[in-house]
């Protein structure tokens, strides 16, 4: 029975992106041990520190709320231009802020990078890694998960390479017990 709740921080805002066809795989295959849900980010306007006043936008604190709600994070993302995406580190900035008081604070967290080239978002993944430490996240080392190649792994919305299903069982697993280790 699943008891720690993930939030899932997709960072494509397209519908039918792969980053979220990963998700949802991995959704599926944690079902019995992680309660996860993708906590959306293509609503979030642009941080802007002028917004952080009495009632700062309705969109930041959901977003917050449900971030803090989690016992941990996945983050599924692709690569742009070598890094992250501008969506994805927005929603880490809103996060982030009012300074002292970030939702992102001892979540344990795992990222999946994926990309239709051969390196899988290594760029992205390596500076999604940067930004953890100063947002007080722990991130699971290991397995990394690169996953190159992507546009071939899927028909519709269904994996059909079984040995990345094997894989990302194995990366679900793995952060099941890193977030039961590291959760508040």
């Amino acid at each position: 029975m699943a008891t720690k709740k993930i939030a899932v921080v997709v960072g494509s805002l397209r519908k039918e992106s792969f980053s979220r066809k990963i998700a949802r795989t991995m959704m599926a295959l944690a079902q019995d041990k992680l309660e996860m849900e993708i906590v959306e980010i293509r609503d979030l306007p642009l941080y802007n520190e002028d917004d952080e006043t009495a009632t700062p936008p309705q969109a930041f604190t959901e977003f917050r709320d449900r971030i803090r709600a989690a016992d941990g994070v996945l983050f599924v993302t692709p690569e742009y231009n070598r890094s992250v995406t501008a969506a994805l580190k927005n929603a880490i900035d809103v996060g982030s802020r009012p300074y002292g008081k970030a939702a992102w604070t001892g979540k344990p967290c795992a990222i999946v990078s994926q990309s239709p080239g051969a390196l899988g978002g290594f760029g992205a993944n390596h500076h999604l890694r940067q930004m953890l430490p100063f947002l007080n996240m722990p991130a699971m080392p290991a397995p990394e998960a690169y996953l190159g190649g992507i546009a071939t792994k899927f028909d519709g919305d269904t994996l059909t390479d079984d040995s990345l299903r094997g894989f990302l069982q194995t990366f679900v697993d793995t952060f099941a017990g890193w977030v039961e280790k590291h959760a508040g």
